[in-house]
């Protein structure tokens, strides 16, 4: 059975390329190229970086992904305008 839509072959590449080239002018095609690199640099370090941590420390304790009880009582004697006064403290 031949599908129905498949890869492009190669006047359709060219339909494609047009398009592109009348979307985003020929001007920005290489500043387009530029940045999906980069992109696709940076991704790749990160990804590398990842599997080196994990790597590194197998030991770690894996997260269940849930946090820790709260205090209530803590928290019945803070506002909520406390907590975001305090973290613009701490990230100045």
């Amino acid at each position: 059975m031949i599908p129905l839509i498949g890869m492009p072959q190669g006047a359709e590449w060219l339909i494609i390329l047009a398009i592109v080239i009348l979307v985003f002018g020929a001007a920005k095609l290489p500043d387009l190229a530029r940045g999906t690199g980069q992109a696709l640099r940076i991704f790749k370090a990160e990804t590398k970086g990842l599997r080196d941590d994990d790597k590194k420390s197998p030991s770690a304790p894996k997260s269940t992904g849930e946090l820790p009880p709260a205090d209530e009582a803590h928290l019945d004697d803070v506002t909520e305008g406390e907590i975001v006064d305090e973290r613009r403290e701490n990230n100045a």
